[in-house]
């Protein structure tokens, strides 16, 4: 068993809260005030690093609520902060908790959720480092399937022997490396994936609790039975090397590792808090809310939760709540969590400017997306400047008339406007097409004649 170096610190370490609004401009639009806060947070979650263990215990993070409109970018830096970082990161909706006598998932969830991301992560980390091992320790494997070491007879040298088998062991290796056994067949052990069983579970634990404590009871159930089987030997080579992969891995390590970067790097996204905003004397749903505000206040101030990789803290994850707060207010939250979300910021409405940006700048902008999706047909699809503004204007005024989704309109637009391309595009005679104005003028027009715009809301 290999083990392997504990997760050095990354690059994001020397980045200052300026570079970091600079990475998070080339994804998002605009929203300063909201990339300048959580910069600082990510930047203060460094700093705490490198104080002395007493004291960085005592340093909690700022977490930050958003308030905006849908479809201005909340999500997405919060997404592209936590890629940035390489933080396990966990979008959650406040708004599933809410069910009355929670039919739904306990609020604990998201931290469970949150460190099964974390493992995951990590063992791809691993799968990576230990890659070149396994991949080396398949093909003697597969060499040994090729060439079977034989017994040495009575009269024989040993030592000679062994120095002949290796010299043709080492040519076989060299043949095997350039190709020449790829459709050999060769016998090889395989284990086949366990289905989980068809068991009827009455109890108060929830569903993540019954399956891991059934795993731990019953490991054999679930691991599936080896049979041995015929492949050609470039199938082998994967198989025998994810094999490999898994047995230089150590899961203890990974899921200490990962736990680990729950509780010191992990971020989670609270998305529609406002729809959980009731306060109390309320009736019906509003005492729903409440209970959910108190459910989720322990996660937020500082608990630890039992997962199947180890009990989690969750004192220093970082938590980016978000709400339209169109209804109801922020102040509508109970007290004890607006404490624990000191840092506000608004985000603002985006408007035709920002659509045009939005459609031209990011690294993925929808442009961009578009061109990339057509060129794999052959076509060469350019767009018009003037075409790209008017593109805007049509989005911008479509959420004037009906509800304002933000950037979100766009992917409608967009689809609208490229309906016939991407419909007739790998049958089309003329392979370069220019979108100009008068092109989105033509296929955008009814949205403008029809004041009847439902069927364009997403």
């Amino acid at each position: 068993m290999i083990r392997l170096p504990e997760r050095t610190p990354s690059s994001i370490d020397a980045l200052t809260p300026r570079e970091i609004v600079a990475e998070l401009d080339k994804h998002v639009v605009g929203q300063k005030a909201a990339k300048r806060a959580v910069a600082i947070a990510l930047r203060n979650r460094m700093r705490r690093q490198k104080l002395s263990a007493e004291m960085r215990d005592d340093v909690l993070p700022k977490n930050i609520l958003m308030i905006g409109p849908t479809g201005v970018g909340k999500t997405e830096i919060a997404r592209r902060l936590a890629k940035l970082a390489q933080s396990p990161f966990l979008k959650v909706e406040a708004s599933k908790f809410t069910e009355v006598g929670y039919v739904g998932r306990d609020v604990e969830s998201m931290i469970r959720d949150l460190a099964e991301i974390a493992v995951n992560m990590v063992r791809e980390e691993q799968v990576l480092a230990v890659r070149g091992k396994a991949q080396e320790n398949a093909e003697d494997r597969l060499l040994d399937l090729l060439l079977p070491p034989r017994p040495f007879a009575p009269d024989e040298n040993a030592t000679q022997v062994r120095e002949e088998t290796q010299r043709t062991r080492d040519r076989l290796r060299e043949q095997l490396r350039e190709g020449r056994f790829e459709d050999r067949l060769v016998e090889i052990e395989v284990r086949e994936k366990g289905g989980f069983p068809s068991l009827e579970i009455i109890s108060g634990a929830n569903v993540e609790e019954v399956e891991f404590n059934l795993k731990d009871m019953m490991p054999g159930l679930f691991q599936g039975r080896s049979k041995k089987k015929r492949v050609a030997v470039r199938d082998a080579k994967g198989a025998l090397a994810q094999e490999e992969e898994q047995k230089l891995i150590d899961m203890e390590q990974v899921a200490r590792v990962a736990v680990d970067r729950v509780q010191e790097a992990g971020i989670i996204f609270v998305d529609e808090i406002d729809k959980i905003a009731g306060r109390e004397g309320g009736h019906g749903p509003d005492v729903s809310r409440e209970g959910v505000q108190r459910d989720i206040l322990p996660i937020v101030e500082g608990t630890t939760v039992n997962t199947k990789h180890g009990m989690v803290r969750t004192d220093h994850i970082l938590f980016i709540a978000a709400g339209a707060f169109h209804v109801s207010k922020p102040s509508d939250l109970i007290p004890e969590l607006q404490g624990r979300f000191p840092i506000r910021v608004e985000l603002e409405a985006l408007g035709q400017a920002e659509f045009v940006r939005i459609l031209t700048e990011p690294r993925s902008a929808l442009v961009k997306q578009y061109v990339a999706l057509m060129a794999t047909e052959g076509l060469d699809l350019t767009f018009a400047e003037d075409a790209i503004h008017l593109i805007a204007e049509f989005a911008a005024l479509v959420n004037e008339r009906t509800e304002n989704i933000g950037a979100r309109r766009l992917h409608t637009v967009m689809e609208r406007l490229l309906d016939e391309i991407s419909f007739d595009g790998p049958e089309l005679a003329e392979k370069s097409i220019t979108i100009d104005a008068a092109y989105v003028r033509r296929m955008l027009a009814d949205i403008v004649k029809n004041e009847d715009l439902s069927r364009y809301i997403l």
